[in-house]
């Protein structure tokens, strides 16, 4: 089809109207051909665009996602040892003495107020912590003799069936607890025991730690712990 001419013969301007109608028809012709889809013109992903956006979603980030710091937890107190000894001489009495065979036999008796501190062990065969505070024991003697304490450690064991003590001596390793000194069941126990302020033979084990005075200095009831040396060496490290 011509498009229409003036009078003077030129043609006539298009009509916007009319060029907008055959955009239009001319679109949807084209829809019809794709399965009626029209598809959209791919969005611009230049170098400016992604930045924007990068920008746009930090800046709406909510405060309230940054994360706060929690608060440290405050330092555990150390434990207090010796908190009810009270001022006292050390016992006094001849002991028992049980060692595995070979072991080195200990001293006939336990002195005490001859110079040097002496840690007493109260312990038995059945008693599981205490068999297993025993290397812990053993290192802190030689840690603190080390450090110049003149200190003797002395294991009593409070077992009354003697079958099961020598048991347990017999199956230590060379470096292990293979002699002891024992307390059993009568035969003055609870007079000695009694001394250091034990009243219950049971509950096991017990600690007390004997000045060169021979005044007991410290009595701990329960198990030493690893975080307990520095306690102990500062007990034994003060002139009494």
């Amino acid at each position: 089809m011509r498009a229409p001419a003036s009078p003077a013969g030129r043609p006539l301007p298009p009509n916007p109207r009319v060029s907008l109608a055959a955009c239009v028809f001319t679109l949807a012709l084209a829809a019809c051909e794709n399965g009626g889809t029209v598809k959209p013109e791919p969005p611009v992903t230049g170098r400016s665009n992604a930045v924007t956006a990068g920008s746009s979603a930090a800046a709406t980030t909510p405060a309230s996602a940054t994360p706060s710091a929690k608060p440290s937890a405050a330092p555990a107190a150390p434990r207090k040892l010796c908190a009810d000894t009270a001022a006292r001489q050390a016992p006094k009495g001849a002991l028992k003495t049980a060692a595995a065979p070979g072991a080195t036999a200990l001293p006939a008796s336990l002195s005490f107020g001859v110079g040097k501190w002496v840690w007493v062990n109260l312990w038995a065969a059945w008693c599981g912590p205490c068999k297993e505070e025993m290397p812990r024991l053993q290192n802190f003697q030689s840690r603190l003799r080390n450090a110049g304490v003149m200190i003797d450690l002395a294991f009593v064991s409070l077992d009354d069936d003697e079958r099961q003590l020598s048991r347990f001596l017999e199956a230590q390793p060379e470096a292990g607890v293979r002699a002891s000194y024992w307390l059993p069941e009568g035969g003055g126990r609870d007079t000695w025991i009694g001394a250091l302020g034990v009243k219950d033979a049971g509950n096991l084990p017990v600690h007390a730690l004997i000045a060169p005075s021979g005044q007991l200095a410290c009595l701990i009831q329960g198990a030493v712990e690893e975080t307990d040396y520095q306690a102990i060496a500062d007990i034994v490290s003060a002139k009494r």
